[in-house]
């Protein structure tokens, strides 16, 4: 599920002495103190959502630190206020742009290095394959919005690279974000193709389809039928939010 582990991001002007650490990760001893060699002083930590595979070690790295921990929910915060969107965050002259981009979560943040035309994406692309949607916090339509507003940034020239929580770096941020759209229809239809096979439509559904206890694995087992047994798990998540999806509209 986290590809090669969770990617710790140091953001740092060079020649500057102070940073911003993305996403401490887990709580992994070996990890924080690379991380802390590294990283100099830290203004503060900043989370992308809420999955422990990004917060476990945030306050604790924190305290050893001696900053506080921001996130776009103040459950998430230590110290410090929550995170807004369109905030720039200016730190020994680099200036880190926060957007709120839900779906994956709603809590969800990106982070856009002008500078480097980067975008720092969390959990809402990957470096290899594509996000999990988790149904209720994940959103389908939100996810729709958030990967346009992405693309809106490589349009615009701000940026061109996507830096994702799991795998590597991702170039061509334009190929990328243009594939996430065109995966997800697919899956949509898809899933629709699956309730046809089940007698059922987008018109009959139910709006508390998503809660149904049996529908979304029987879609599950029809549209993931080529998919290892071991993630019908997770696929299952992203029907849920799929039958939501289809449900609203």
């Amino acid at each position: 599920m986290t590809l090669d582990g969770t990617n710790t991001w140091i953001l740092r002007e060079p020649g500057s002495e102070r940073s911003i650490v993305v996403d401490p990760g887990p709580l992994m001893d070996e990890h924080l103190d690379a991380v802390a060699e590294v990283a100099g002083t830290v203004d503060q930590v900043v989370v992308t959502h809420h999955h422990l595979d990004h917060t476990e070690a945030a306050r604790s790295f924190a305290e050893r630190m001696g900053c506080g921990v921001r996130g776009l929910d103040a459950q998430q915060c230590w110290r410090a206020d929550p995170l807004r969107d369109g905030e720039v965050i200016s730190v020994g002259g680099l200036d880190v742009e926060v957007l709120t981009t839900p779906g994956h979560t709603t809590d969800s943040i990106s982070l856009l290095v002008e500078a480097d035309k980067a975008l720092l994406t969390g959990d809402m692309v990957l470096g290899r394959g594509t996000t999990v949607i988790v149904h209720p916090d994940g959103d389908l339509g939100s996810y729709f919005d958030s990967i346009a507003r992405m693309r809106a940034l490589v349009t615009d020239g701000r940026a061109a690279s996507l830096w994702p929580a799991h795998g590597p770096v991702l170039p061509d941020g334009a190929a990328v974000l243009d594939h996430y759209v065109v995966h997800r229809r697919e899956r949509l239809a898809q899933v629709e193709g699956a309730l046809a096979r089940l007698g059922l439509s987008r018109a009959t559904l139910p709006p508390d389809v998503a809660e149904d206890p049996t529908l979304p694995r029987q879609v599950v087992e029809v549209v993931y039928a080529d998919v290892d047994e071991s993630l019908w798990g997770a696929a299952e998540w992203s029907v849920r939010a799929q039958l939501a999806y289809l449900a609203a509209r």
